[in-house]
């Protein structure tokens, strides 16, 4: 066989088995699967934005060819996905995906599970040649005002400096605590907990009053919505602030994000 035959033939031997890998796999919400085009690149799974974001709430997409970026109008906030780079917008706000958006055949792919996150859900791996199902967390209409009252002012007291991630997960933290059953019921609750001296500092110094900034009250909404970044840490504390003697000795780190160190 010629040289460049058999190259040929390696070429669209390649070609087949990538595009059958892609097609094996598929994303499903409630039972129902809403894309069959998932990809699979440097150990990340893809999917086209829309189909990612189909079934997980009511979104406008739309596309700026003059910035290459794709954008998706939601009931609460508004995401920003530019062609080649690892970070999304969240009205404005940088988030890190973790991995680069690309265009493939004129659509634009996005991490699933990243992207998921940002929509309030989780991405669930079932193994290979079996669907991801993506499962919604909870919703921010399940929530009351004063929830969001709370967990806005909170949020806005213990991280306003810090970056939109190290927002979200202060307020992760809290939500984790809700669903503790060592820790109040309530976001409030939570908040205001004394059972074993003030739990949060802006409680001691009145700060928790004060108005929230723009960003901690989306990041508010967005943890209403679902999204999650901590895993299950119910604890953290600013070194600069504290020395954290008691989490240290008995609680298991996880991360540190900005200014404050997170545990489980």
């Amino acid at each position: 066989m010629k040289p460049k035959l058999l190259t040929c033939l390696l070429a669209l031997l390649v070609i087949f088995l990538a595009s059958g890998r892609a097609g094996a796999m598929a994303l499903e919400v409630d039972g129902q699967v809403v894309s069959t085009a998932v990809q699979v690149k440097d150990g990340v799974s893809y999917a086209p934005l829309r189909q990612v974001l189909a079934g997980l709430g009511d979104w406008e997409i739309t596309w700026d060819n003059s910035i290459r970026t794709a954008k998706a109008k939601g009931e609460l906030f508004t995401l920003a996905f530019p062609v080649g780079s690892k970070t999304a917008l969240v009205d404005g706000y940088a988030f890190d995906l973790g991995a680069p958006i690309y265009l493939f055949n004129h659509t634009t792919y996005v991490p699933v599970r990243a992207a998921a996150n940002l929509a309030g859900a989780e991405a669930v791996w079932n193994g290979r040649n079996k669907p991801i199902t993506l499962v919604p967390r909870t919703t921010y209409r399940s929530h009351s005002q004063e929830d969001f009252y709370w967990l806005s002012r909170i949020i806005s007291a213990e991280s306003q400096g810090e970056s939109l991630l190290g927002q979200l997960a202060v307020g992760h933290v809290v939500l984790n605590r809700v669903e503790d059953a060592q820790f109040p019921s309530t976001i409030k609750e939570v908040i205001f907990d004394t059972q074993y001296a003030v739990q949060f500092e802006p409680v001691a110094n009145g700060s928790v009053y004060w108005e929230p900034t723009a960003r901690s009250i989306l990041a508010a909404k967005m943890v209403l919505n679902g999204t999650r970044v901590v895993d299950r840490c119910m604890y953290f504390y600013a070194p600069a602030l504290s020395e954290g003697t008691w989490i240290n000795q008995n609680r298991t780190y996880y991360t540190t994000i900005g200014c404050h160190k997170f545990y489980l």
